[in-house]
């Protein structure tokens, strides 16, 4: 997997791992730019403000996974858009509430 086509817009962050089973993902461990480059794994997460817009898992230089979140006016989550390894896409969609449609 090469990536994503749409990168989101917003301030790139890089993290260790990511907890919680909800989704958005909550990213943690932040590290500097610097501290990636003799890491094996790690995180790039996309933010506007604090809030995440998504993020790429990379694995041995490769993304491995990647996350793509859409929010309602009112800042509950409206979609995610999972990518996997294999380029396979999942869709989930969410009501005005934050809850699975």
């Amino acid at each position: 997997m090469n990536g994503t086509d749409t990168e989101p817009q917003g301030t790139k962050r890089y993290f260790v791992t990511y907890t919680g089973i909800k989704m958005p993902f909550k990213l943690v461990n932040e590290l500097e730019p610097h501290e990636i480059q003799n890491r094996n794994t790690f995180f790039c997460g996309f933010f506007d403000g604090d809030r995440l817009l998504g993020f790429d898992k990379y694995a041995y230089s490769e993304i491995e996974m990647s996350h793509r979140y859409s929010y309602h006016d009112n800042g509950k989550l409206s979609g995610v858009e999972i990518t996997d390894i294999d380029g396979e896409t999942t869709l989930l969609v969410f009501d005005a509430g934050g809850n699975a449609a």
